[in-house]
């Protein structure tokens, strides 16, 4: 195994990851502030799955974002 080839695969797949989700939460969340299902002062929970070949059980890994300080 390449440690550097399998470096610079798991940076790559992490940063599209991160570009991605961050795109969809602040979506989802600037839609549900324009509709009244959010307030600018609420938190939201989530969750990210991750699911890889050759392992027998998914990672969740559970976090929440606060809009307001």
């Amino acid at each position: 195994m390449n440690e550097d080839e399998l470096n610079m695969s798991i940076r790559k797949f992490l940063k599209k990851v991160g570009i991605t989700s961050q795109r969809e939460i602040e979506n989802t969340i600037r839609n549900a502030i324009e509709s009244g299902q959010l307030t600018d002062e609420s938190s939201v929970n989530l969750s990210m799955t991750l699911k890889i070949d050759h392992q027998s059980s998914d990672v969740v890994i559970d976090g929440q974002i606060k809009l307001q300080p």
